[in-house]
Parts: structure tokens; C-alpha cells; sequence
């Protein structure tokens, strides 16, 4: 494996009985890259993620994050790396400094007061966070569990949605926010989502999954011109509707890296 890559993935598979979640994925995302893992619901983007976090066990296949093997040493590389999906609950009776707190001592966050002032007023979370969880809005956990994402200054930062729930305006100073982080941290990103002008604004590289495999890889702009299209929704269509070199490959039963 790629010695200057923070995360590692080598024939990845997850089977669920007779479904196969994911397929024999391989890739590797180099440091301080942004990577944009993208298919429709079903193709095996969160399964991704969950193994990536040590979460879900394997079937088989081999990954490695900032050089560590998480199917046996996930414990040595967890605080390095966090994760933010809107889609995932912080306990709602307690506040939102109260939920900051207990991630931020779970990850051995120093100065920990301090640093959850700043990532609350950076979030825009400050107003509210003496409130419980359970009591914002869609849009206020969303900058809460991006909050929490945040909490221990990731190497690793993996994102579900990040933006979803968020109006247009807050929406946009977050994807600034997020570049601005990982421009100054050399943070690794990776990044699935719903929202094409967010993955062509964020990411160096993209991997289009289809039924758990990889059906097109490049960045943005290769993407597009590979696809003769306009911009990644078009792209993103063509996948959907089977058209594209990937849908070749993947009926030949090749993946496509």
C-alpha cells in the first residue's frame, strides 16, 4: 500500500447474506487530499465509511488509516480520526456543550474548555449551547455534529451529508469553513454526498460507486469531460440511468480503479 496515502483499501467486500453491500473496493486516498465517494442509495458509500471506523467487520479486504491496520489496531488510530453524519443522533437530553465535552474527553481533547468555545463559535453553535440536543433544529444538529467532527483537530475527517439540513447560506460558509480546515490542518477528507456543486467545490477526487463497486474514478473536472457533460449532476445521472465506460466494466464483472 501507498506509503503516502492516509487511507489505505484493498479488495474490500461486506456481504449481509445474500447481499453484497460492497464489492472488492480498492483505493487510496493520499494525505491532505479530498475524496468524494458518490452513488445512490444502496451503493455502498456508509458501509464504507462504518468499516473505515472500525464499526462494521469486513468479510474481507485490508484497511489501513494514518498506517494503521483498523481490523486489529483501530483503537491506535480512532483519535486521530472523527466522524460528522446529520444522520447520526447525539444523545438528545444532554446539551450541547454536554455532548461536546463527552466526545471531546473521549478523544483526549486538551484544554478541552477552550476548545469547545472556539469550535462553537467557528460552527456557529454558541447561542444554543446550553440547550439540549434533542430540542434544535434539523439545521442546528447539523452544525453540532459537524462540531463534534471537529472536536479533536481530525487527521482523518470522514463526512456523511455534511451539509444536508442546512439552508444555502450556512451550507456554503461550512464547505468554506471545511476547506479552510483542511487547507491549514493538511487534514485527509472524505466525503459522501447528494450535492454535486459541494463535491465539485470540495474534492480532488471522486470514486462513483454503483451495487458496491467502482464504476468511475477522477476528479472533478476529468469526470465531466470524460462523460462530455456540463457538471458532476450530469455525470452523477448518467451513473444512475447506466450510461458511462464504468457500466461496461462493471457488467464484465472488471472493477474499475
Amino acid at each position: 500500500m501507498a506509503d503516502a496515502a492516509s487511507i489505505n483499501v484493498r479488495h474490500l467486500r461486506k456481504v449481509y447474506g445474500d447481499v453484497v453491500a460492497v464489492d472488492d473496493l480498492t483505493f487510496a486516498v493520499p494525505r491532505g487530499a479530498v475524496l468524494g465517494l458518490l452513488g445512490g442509495n444502496g451503493a455502498g458509500k456508509t458501509t464504507t465509511i462504518a468499516m473505515l471506523l472500525g464499526l462494521l467487520e469486513p468479510t474481507a479486504g485490508e484497511i489501513e488509516v494514518l498506517g494503521v491496520d483498523i481490523r486489529r489496531r483501530r483503537y491506535a488510530a480512532l483519535p486521530r480520526m472523527n466522524f460528522s453524519s446529520p444522520y447520526v443522533d447525539l444523545p438528545h437530553r444532554l446539551t450541547v456543550r454536554q455532548n461536546l465535552a463527552f466526545y471531546g474527553r473521549l478523544y483526549g481533547v486538551k484544554d478541552l474548555k477552550g476548545r469547545i468555545a472556539e469550535i462553537a463559535e467557528h460552527m456557529q453553535v454558541a447561542p444554543f449551547l446550553d440547550r439540549p440536543t434533542g430540542k434544535l433544529s434539523a439545521g442546528q444538529k447539523t452544525r453540532v455534529a459537524l462540531a463534534k467532527g471537529l472536536i479533536n483537530r481530525p487527521e482523518v475527517l470522514l463526512l456523511d451529508e455534511p451539509t444536508a439540513s442546512l439552508d444555502p447560506d450556512t451550507a456554503d460558509w461550512v464547505r468554506s469553513y471545511l476547506k479552510a480546515y483542511q487547507n491549514e490542518s493538511g487534514a485527509t477528507i472524505l466525503l459522501a454526498s447528494h450535492n454535486m456543486g459541494e463535491v465539485e467545490r470540495l474534492c480532488d477526487d471522486v470514486i462513483l460507486l454503483q451495487a458496491g463497486r467502482v464504476f468511475e474514478r477522477g476528479s472533478p473536472r476529468e469526470l465531466i469531460e470524460r462523460f462530455g457533460r456540463e457538471d458532476m449532476e450530469e455525470v452523477f445521472l448518467d451513473m444512475a440511468r447506466g450510461r458511462g465506460r464504468g457500466l461496461e466494466s462493471l457488467k464484465k464483472g472488471e472493477a474499475v480503479q
